[in-house]
């Protein structure tokens, strides 16, 4: 696992020539932020559009379902390393436009992603995370959400997301090798153990940690090892020196 500090703001990065049509702020902003000399833009690859080329390296940004790239990924890795970035905002401030598209003061949201929010995403593409062509990054990031009323058939009513904005790239981690992401198990929890016990560790809901060791398990990096009534029981798949424990940024808090 290479773990890489926050670089250049995005304003101060080099502003790729992007040819695409309704590209959303979030996603255009993350291309500049990535952009370096040489890079290419929205290249015809295979059959697809790569975000960016970089010499062999294709990088996707995915700020949408990654469900909706799973079959793209698939057919580049056969022929391409590729690099695909998943950002989760660890901050959000809310931005409200009204019809006259005037901003209001932006709130900070009360929820704050971390690390384990990028498996809402990574499962989908379990099938192809640990191919040796592939790497993940995971950026914790700063966003700002810009929601706008409503419009139904007679009247404006409730909000919606219009579009996303980054303020900043706090933190950015790279997993390549299947036993890299045993960095979300922490170290201090007993084997055997449930995905009960992981969410009682990590402090999150057990939905997630179900996504987190079902994809770990069919990674390689954890196996089950018997039940314990009807849950699964788990153990770490590890080869060598154990991973890191992941730990937000201290900025982040």
């Amino acid at each position: 696992m290479r773990q890489e500090p926050p670089e250049q703001a995005p304003s101060e990065r080099p502003l790729p020539r992007i040819g695409t049509l309704n590209e959303r702020s979030l996603h255009a902003a993350l291309k500049r932020w990535y952009a370096e000399p040489g890079d290419r833009f929205e290249v015809p690859v295979d059959g697809f559009v790569a975000d960016i080329v970089r010499g062999d390296l294709i990088i996707e940004i995915q700020t949408g379902s990654a469900s909706a790239m799973r079959r793209k990924i698939a057919s580049l890795l056969a022929r391409h390393p590729v690099r695909v970035a998943l950002p989760v905002a660890a901050r959000k401030t809310i931005v409200r436009v009204d019809r006259s598209a005037t901003e209001s003061i932006g709130r900070l949201s009360p929820r704050r992603g971390e690390w384990i929010d990028a498996f809402s995403e990574l499962v989908s593409l379990r099938d192809v995370l640990g191919d040796p062509n592939l790497s993940v990054d995971v950026l914790l990031i700063h966003e700002e959400e810009i929601r706008g009323p409503k419009a139904t058939r007679r009247r404006w009513k409730d909000w919606s997301v219009l579009d996303r904005r980054l303020v900043e790239v706090i933190d950015c981690v790279t997993f390549q090798e299947p036993l890299d992401y045993l960095a979300f198990v922490p170290p201090s929890i007993e084997e055997p153990f449930t995905t009960a016990d992981l969410a009682d560790a990590l402090g999150r809901p057990r939905r997630q940690t179900q996504k987190l060791a079902y994809t770990l398990r069919h990674l390689g990096a954890l196996r089950s090892v018997g039940k314990q009534g009807n849950a699964i029981l788990y153990a770490r798949c590890v080869t060598g020196e154990a991973p890191d424990e992941i730990r937000i940024a201290d900025s982040v808090s």
